[in-house]
């Protein structure tokens, strides 16, 4: 969402919204800011088991455990891709980019799609990861990293908040609709 974690020199001064300052071996802070306290913190101990999350990993799920995420689902298939449970750490604005690449309509029940149409999401999904992480994620609100510097993948977007917009692909204006209670960005003639 729009939580983050900073490193910062104890000098620097907190940023509105900091809810945790953890002191690191080095001299420097871990600082938890989060505006919209969306987020979690938790300290565990060393001997515990390592925290994965619910759902799947989306840059390593193999392909048949892909497509049976969403098997005999009625929800649509944007909605599916932010269930947390099924895949961690998707997001929408990765959401509609995979949905983009793979020519899906967000709205599609996932359950409907076909065994191709979902690998074609899955191969669209860890592009868009990939290439999101290697531009530094999309900063378009306050998103920054740990060391505060902004992503770049927001200018590689091909549907998300450009309402409007003409396609990149056919020249069609975006289009945007709400989805599982989230705003949704998609092409009309570009995913079917």
């Amino acid at each position: 969402m729009t939580g983050r974690l900073l490193v910062s020199a104890p000098e620097v001064a907190l940023p509105a919204h900091t809810h945790a300052v953890l002191s690191l071996s080095g001299g420097n802070e871990l600082r938890f800011v989060d505006a919209r306290r969306f987020g979690r913190l938790s300290v565990r101990a060393g001997h515990e088991k390592p925290y994965h999350g619910p759902g799947l990993e989306p840059l390593t799920v193999g392909e048949d455990e892909f497509v049976a995420l969403f098997r005999g689902r009625k929800t649509p298939i944007k909605a599916a891709l932010l269930n947390q449970s099924l895949l961690h750490g998707v997001g929408n604005i990765y959401a509609d980019e995979s949905l983009f690449r793979a020519g899906i309509r967000p709205r599609r029940q996932a359950g409907r799609l076909t065994r191709r149409e979902l690998l074609r999401l899955r191969e669209g999904l860890r592009t868009v990861l990939r290439h999101a992480i290697e531009l530094g994620g999309s900063s378009v609100s306050d998103y920054v990293d740990a060391d505060g510097v902004r992503g770049f993948f927001q200018l590689e977007h091909r549907v998300y908040l450009r309402t409007g917009e003409p396609c990149r692909v056919c020249g069609t204006p975006i289009r945007k609709v709400t989805v599982g209670g989230r705003s949704t960005h998609y092409c009309g003639v570009c995913q079917r």
